[in-house]
Order: C-alpha cells, then sequence, then structure tokens
C-alpha cells in the first residue's frame, strides 16, 4: 500500500515536472521576447534619430547652398550696367574706395594716435609700436592684402 502511495505520488510528480518546466520556459521565452522587444524600440528609435539628423542636415546644406546662391544674385545684380557712364563709374568706384578710405585714412590713424599716446604716457617705442600694431591688425593687414591679390589673380585668370 505504501508503494502504491509512493508511486502515485511519484506519478504525478513525474506528470507535473515537464509541465512546471513548460512552464518556467515560457516564463523565460516571454522575459526574452520583451527584452528583445525593448532592444528592438531602442534600435528603432536610434534609427529614426539618425534620419532625423540626415533630414536636418541636408536641410541645413540646402540653406547654405541657397544662401551663396543669393551673395552671388546679388553680386551679379550689382555689376550690372544702367547705361548712364557716370553713374556706372560712380557704381564701380564706391567699394574701392571706401576700402582705401578705411584702409589709407582711418586704419593707420588710429594705429598712429594708439602709438602717440603710447610714447606720451611714458611707453619704450619698441613696446608700443608692438602693442599698436598687434596680432590682430597683423591679420586685418593679411586679409586685406590677401583679398585684393586673390582679386587681382581671378581677374587676370577669367580675363575681366
Amino acid at each position: 500500500m505504501l508503494e502504491t502511495l509512493l508511486g502515485t505520488l511519484f506519478g504525478g510528480l513525474f506528470r507535473m515536472a515537464p509541465e512546471v518546466l513548460k512552464w518556467l520556459d515560457r516564463k523565460d521565452e516571454r522575459a526574452h521576447e520583451l527584452a528583445m522587444f525593448d532592444k528592438q524600440l531602442e534600435a528603432d528609435k536610434l534609427k529614426g534619430d539618425q534620419a532625423l539628423a540626415q533630414i536636418n542636415a541636408q536641410a541645413d546644406a540646402n540653406i547654405g547652398a541657397a544662401e551663396v546662391q543669393a551673395i552671388i544674385e546679388a553680386t551679379k545684380a550689382q555689376a550690372v550696367q544702367t547705361g548712364i557712364k557716370w553713374v556706372d563709374g560712380l557704381n564701380a568706384l564706391v567699394r574701392p574706395l571706401l576700402a582705401m578710405q578705411w584702409l589709407i585714412l582711418l586704419w593707420p590713424a588710429v594705429i598712429v594716435a594708439g602709438f602717440t599716446l603710447a610714447i606720451q604716457h611714458g611707453t619704450d617705442p619698441l613696446v608700443a609700436l608692438r602693442s599698436a600694431f598687434g596680432v590682430d591688425e597683423k591679420a586685418m593687414a593679411a586679409s586685406v592684402a590677401s583679398f585684393w591679390l586673390v582679386d587681382r589673380s581671378l581677374r587676370k585668370m577669367f580675363g575681366r
């Protein structure tokens, strides 16, 4: 009788064991599916963010190209001749005259005034010269000189 009772008990346990194992396996499978779904959501979000960043970069590039094209069109419009000689001549002289006024008159006057004030306050002339014509002034002079030299080279190259 004890054997029958033990046989029934173990038989029932052994019959339930595969079901318990299946239940545990399904539980782990569901947890795995949920984790995979979360990973897929993260990947989709990253793809969306990347696509949005690419769209924004393309839009910025398009805006930049449009701005450059607008500058080109504005420059071309400034060069259009009216047919009135004195107006066309004045129009051609405005930019060079303004540039020369700043470069030849005002900018050196500021440097000389700064140098003179420094000397009057007892600064060594060499130190005053270095401070009056510093790094920023040298960069500005190099920028202006290269602009005019490149402009001249381009005009020679394209025969204008």
